[in-house]
C-alpha cells in the first residue's frame, strides 16, 4: 500500500527522524497499518501480500517512507513472513528487546518513525545470518521496472 496521498510524513528519499504523535498517525494510517505499526500486532502468518514475493525492487515503511530493503536481501522462509538477511543500511531499523508474550525476541522498528516492523533473529542465512522477519501490510513494494 503506497500511503504517498494521504500522508504528509510518507518521503522515500527523506531520512529525518519523525516526531508524530499515535493520535496523529491514527488520522493518517489504514487501520490494519495503524495496528501493525502503532500498536505493534502482527498478521497471520502466510496471509501477507508480500511473504512469496521474488520480483526484483525496493521495500520501504509503508508509514514513512524509508527505504528499509532490497529484494535481493529477501529469501524464502518457512516462517509465513517475508524475510530478508539485511536492512538497505545500517541505520534503517532499529533494534529493541522484546520480552512480550512469554517469548525473548528482538523488535525491528523503523529508524525513522519507529513504527514496528517485526522482529530479527539469528537463524537466517549468510552472509549475516539474521531473519528480519517482517509484516507485509508495513510494507511497501517497488517493483525494479
Amino acid at each position: 500500500m503506497n500511503n504517498q496521498t494521504q500522508n504528509p510524513y510518507y518521503n522515500r528519499t527523506d531520512t529525518t527522524t519523525l516526531h508524530v504523535s499515535d493520535a496523529e498517525w491514527k488520522k493518517i494510517l489504514p487501520p490494519e497499518v495503524y495496528q501493525i505499526a502503532r500498536e505493534k500486532g502482527t498478521e497471520w502468518a502466510f496471509t501477507g501480500k508480500y511473504y512469496k514475493t521474488d520480483e526484483r525492487g525496493d521495500y520501504y515503511c509503508a508509514v514513512c517512507g524509508n527505504h528499509l530493503f532490497r529484494s535481493d536481501a529477501k529469501f524464502a522462509s518457512s516462517c509465513g513472513w517475508p524475510s530478508f538477511f539485511e536492512t538497505v543500511r545500517p541505520n534503517s531499523a532499529t533494534y529493541i528487546s522484546d520480552h512480550s508474550h512469554g517469548m525473548s525476541r528482538i523488535e525491528v522498528k523503523c529508524s525513522r518513525c519507529g513504527s514496528h516492523l517485526g522482529h530479527i533473529f539469528d537463524d537466517g542465512p549468510a552472509p549475516t545470518h539474521k531473519r528480519f522477519c517482517m509484516n507485509s501490510a508495513v510494507l511497501d513494494f517497488v517493483p525494479i521496472k
